[in-house]
């Protein structure tokens, strides 16, 4: 496993994965650490073993393992999902010497979100992985949370997530956040009685669950899981099904399933959840409340981005939007 160009830090790293894979596969070589693009927690990394590939998720040097950096956490929800109908990759090995790390299988696919993605899967296909993937929610929800591994903090409700994210908003400069005022009160008018807590991933959508054609092979990015109310999560899921709630960002694609033909496949001829309305305003402003966040680090010279300046219209849109569901 070459070490040129890395720091001390991740040539210690490279070392300790080069130890373990070479338990793991004797006699096979092991190949260089290559870092996956795209990862927003921790450090991700491919690597080979001979004809085996595994991906590295790691802590960063320096930073503590919690909330996101926290990957043995995710690799715990990864090993209790292992063999259950919610496809997920495996974990190979791990190392709880910190910085920890865990190895996980690469699993090939495509994450696409159709709306928001370029180039996208053909309409067909984009509309039959959305459709299916809200059955793969349905069968993530109805894991058993008493599974070792799957035990978490206080279950998050209604209440709670609008507390967290009502934060998030206010930290965002009112001129940025027009109506946001509003939303928030609205929201907390009518916060919904809660509901059995089920597992969560926390940010379920196309753009997380790798598929082959049509067919969804596995789920990632388990940063955010939790234990909770399910309708947080579904809400989330359906923001992503029509392309007018992401103005200058989202494309159309002709034929992807509505919010209503979402909920009955994930549904699958169960009894409705209550207060739908309510969750499905709260993923908006929640996509608010991360948009305006992020613009405000870009305009403040913190994280230097200018497609931020993209996003003003979609937040509008989300605000208005999320106003206009809760009637």
């Amino acid at each position: 496993m070459s070490t040129a160009g890395m720091s001390t830090q991740e040539t210690e790293l490279a070392d300790r994965v080069r130890d373990r894979l070479s338990e793991l596969h004797p006699g096979v070589p092991v190949g260089e650490l290559r870092t996956l693009p795209g990862g927003h927690s921790g450090l991700t990394y491919s690597v080979t073993a001979g004809d085996a590939k595994y991906v590295i998720k790691a802590v960063p040097t320096g930073q503590r393992a919690v909330g996101r950096n926290d990957v043995l956490r995710q690799a715990r929800v990864l090993s209790a999902l292992a063999g259950s109908p919610v496809p997920v990759p495996g974990v190979a090995a791990l190392d709880t010497v910190q910085p920890a790390w865990f190895a996980m299988d690469f699993a090939a696919g495509e994450a696409v979100e159709p709306v928001l993605d370029e180039p996208g899967p053909p309409p067909a296909t984009a509309r039959a992985r959305m459709l299916e993937i809200a059955s793969v929610l349905r069968r993530l929800h109805d894991s058993d949370i008493s599974t070792p591994g799957l035990d978490a903090s206080e279950p998050l409700d209604a209440a709670g997530e609008l507390d967290r994210w009502s934060r998030t908003m206010h930290a965002v400069p009112e001129e940025l956040r027009p109506g946001g005022e509003e939303l928030l009160a609205r929201l907390a008018q009518a916060v919904p009685g809660d509901v059995p807590p089920v597992l969560l991933h926390g940010d379920f959508r196309l753009g997380n669950v790798l598929c082959v054609e049509e067919r969804a092979v596995a789920v990632v990015d388990w940063e955010i899981w939790s234990v909770g109310d399910p309708r947080i999560d579904l809400g989330w899921f359906l923001l992503f099904a029509d392309h007018r709630n992401f103005p200058q960002l989202g494309r159309a694609v002709p034929g992807l399933p509505t919010e209503a033909e979402l909920l009955g496949a994930y549904l699958d001829g169960r009894s409705a959840l209550p207060a739908m309305d309510w969750f499905r305003a709260l993923g908006r402003m929640k996509m608010a409340a991360i948009m305006g966040h992020n613009l405000r680090r870009h305009r403040e010279g913190k994280h230097h981005d200018p497609d931020q300046e993209r996003l003003p219209p979609t937040i509008v849109a989300m605000i208005r939007t999320a106003r206009d569901i809760l009637g």
